[in-house]
């Protein structure tokens, strides 16, 4: 299936500059659900809130999040909520997998085993059958990405990886 029957795009360099930071790529999913401050992120990450800033403003400037109304702060202070615009899943080709796949590792690694869910699978497959299981499964992804989130569910994320397999060649 060609990605732009999905109203995907290619990436511009500077879409897939942003794209290549396994912390950009948290920091949007930090902020799929509801806004966060830069000092949130910061906190959350376990990182200096001017390190995170940088990776914010980066992603801002692209597109990929965006500035909700200033609130107000303690002692005066004026924070500024991100949202993530959901942008980077209509990107096609932004070169980002290596970064996805440290985000993943990340992400992961305070996860129980009881709450990770892997599967891996070794297949043969012509031209024609590698085509229809990538179809088919951005045809599942699509359809779930498409759903209203529903405020009192368990926030879940999937990561599919489909390779060649040097182990099998």
């Amino acid at each position: 299936m060609d990605p732009s029957d999905l109203g995907r795009r290619p990436a511009t360099d500077a879409e897939a500059k942003a794209l290549a930071s396994s912390l950009r790529l948290r920091i949007l999913r930090m902020c799929l659900d509801e806004p966060m401050t830069n000092a949130q992120l910061a906190e959350r990450l376990g990182r200096p809130p001017a390190s995170v800033l940088h990776h914010v403003r980066t992603l801002t400037a692209t597109g990929f999040l965006e500035a909700l109304p200033v609130q107000e702060g303690p002692r005066g202070s004026r924070p500024v909520p991100y949202r993530a615009t959901r942008k980077s899943w209509m990107l096609e080709d932004h070169r980002s997998s290596r970064p996805m796949i440290e985000a993943f590792l990340e992400t992961t690694s305070g996860v129980g085993e009881d709450d990770l869910s892997v599967s891996r699978l070794g297949l043969r497959l012509d031209a024609a059958g590698h085509a229809d299981l990538l179809r088919r499964l951005d045809e599942v992804l699509n359809e779930f990405a498409a759903r209203s989130p529903d405020p009192h569910g368990r926030p879940w994320s999937v990561f599919v990886a489909i390779h060649p397999d040097p182990d099998r060649d």
